[in-house]
């Protein structure tokens, strides 16, 4: 008798064969996959599904989601890992009823039906408020970057090339003055001609980097990719990324993806007002609070959020120069509203004295005559007179911060709520991040991994029978 769990003789036969059913486990998420893409209604979702006139018919789009949808779940994104899945794993066998189409039909359907599947990902995000996993309270919204189909040699920005050419040019100039000590010295031959050859490849280069300078200029943001065109160079915590800044509005409950965009922008400061409109969409809410970090600080986008019902929250940036002087920050100047003046720390009243367009925003400025006469002065300023600048709509940034120091616990859970759902979906995707190229399926490939993350997120919340009973009720 053995000592250790002996499995089955894979040679013996069974009088009644099982079921693939059997195999799928009741509580799989294989069964919630299977019943909330069944119960879409994919006819105005815009899903390319006309079968073909003659030939052999295709499949269907829910079969393709499915195994989509499946794939992303499980951490297998490649058409070809998919292909060879369908074929061997009994789940998917399962779900997709034993067909398993080849890599190029898989492909195709990701980048022939883009927009609906992102439409698919939003009517999760819609069943999950059915099953009321959103707080429609609080939204924490961030970006981040993520890497491209597009190495940081393959890119090309203006300080880049401008490095590029001196280093090809200084090489030819090197290789030119061991060419004039080599005819003075009579060497070898070979050793020439090899010289030659060098400088002759040099000056291919350098024809070949201004060709794409000429590029790269003509671009509105003067950046060159090679391999994916709509990549962008981005500073990601100090060090630089070629890939795509993607952003996210997450729910302050449960961290589920309310709402995401990917964008070849690397700032954040124009990205508040959108995010925060799309998930009030979504929530389908009056008034929403929205919370970032001090990189959406911009008092155009503050103001947008206030106009459309949204409540910002979120921190100043400190820039100011005085204070890295050792001077008076521009926060110790008080504004005296009723009289539209400041008052410095010296008591002297800053007086307005015109009006002036900086950046699209109207700013008015106020100095006092009194500053060349201040026993202060070298406290406040290096100049004549101390400046200061006042944006028309600047009372809109003063409620925000006047929120925000009500609530200062809300940076911490911005903090523990958004950057939970990126680093889940950055161990999933693996060090390679994205495999699509250009904006348009990149987007898509996102949307699947926004669906994937958000089932499991639901299925762990909720579980599985749960999830079905909803959307069959």
């Amino acid at each position: 008798m053995s000592k250790f769990i002996e499995g089955q003789d894979r040679s013996q036969g069974t009088m009644f064969p099982e079921r693939v059913d059997d195999y799928v486990e009741e509580d799989s998420p294989v069964r919630v996959i299977d019943v909330f893409i069944d119960d879409l209604d994919i006819s105005g979702l815009g899903f390319k599904a006309e079968p073909a006139a003659t030939g052999r018919p295709g499949y269907h789009p829910k079969t393709m989601l499915k195994l989509y949808v499946y794939g992303y779940l499980n951490r297998v994104q490649s058409s070809r890992r998919l292909e060879v899945e369908a074929q061997r794993n009994i789940e998917l066998m399962w779900l997709t009823g034993r067909l398993a189409p080849d890599f190029k039909t898989i492909a195709d359907f990701r980048k022939d039906n883009g927009e609906a599947i992102r439409l698919v990902c939003r009517e999760f995000v819609m069943l999950c408020k059915k099953l009321d996993l959103l707080s429609e309270k609080l939204v924490a919204i961030d970006g981040s970057k993520f890497k491209a189909v597009n190495s940081r040699d393959r890119n090309f920005t203006r300080a880049k090339m401008k490095r590029c050419l001196r280093d090809v040019e200084s090489a030819i100039e090197r290789y030119l003055a061991r060419l004039d000590e080599a005819d003075k010295s009579e060497p070898a031959r070979d050793d020439a001609k090899t010289l030659q050859d060098k400088v002759a490849k040099l000056r291919e280069e350098m024809a070949r980097l201004k060709k794409l300078e000429v590029r790269m200029l003509e671009a509105p943001d003067q950046q060159l990719s090679l391999t994916d065109p709509d990549a962008r160079s981005m500073n990601s915590r100090g060090t630089g990324v070629v890939g795509y800044n993607v952003q996210s509005a997450v729910d302050a409950q449960h961290h589920l993806i309310i709402a995401h965009e990917v964008t070849n922008v690397g700032s954040d400061r124009s990205q508040l007002s959108r995010m925060a409109r799309e998930a009030k969409a979504v929530l389908d809410v009056e008034r929403l609070d929205a919370v970032a970090d001090r990189g959406y600080y911009n008092g155009n986008e503050i103001r947008a959020c206030e106009q459309d019902g949204i409540a910002a929250y979120l921190p100043k940036p400190g820039t100011s120069p005085n204070k890295a002087k050792g001077q008076f920050d521009r926060a110790v100047f008080k504004y005296v509203e009723p009289d539209d003046e400041y008052e410095c720390p010296a008591g002297e009243r800053l007086i307005y004295r015109f009006t002036r367009t900086e950046a699209n925003k109207e700013i008015r400025r106020y100095w006092t005559s009194a500053c060349p006469n201040c026993a202060i002065k070298a406290q406040c300023t290096d100049g004549d007179y101390r400046r200061v600048s006042r944006w028309v709509h600047a009372d809109v940034v003063e409620r925000a911060q006047v929120r925000l120091d009500s609530r200062p616990d809300l940076m911490q859970r911005r903090r523990s709520t958004v950057e939970h759902p990126f680093g889940t979906i950055k161990s999933w995707m693996g060090s390679t991040h994205f495999q699509t190229k250009t904006i348009p399926k990149v987007s898509t490939e996102m949307s699947l991994q926004v669906l994937a993350y958000n089932m499991k997120r639901a299925i762990n919340l909720l579980g599985t029978q749960k999830i079905i009973e909803t959307i069959t009720a």
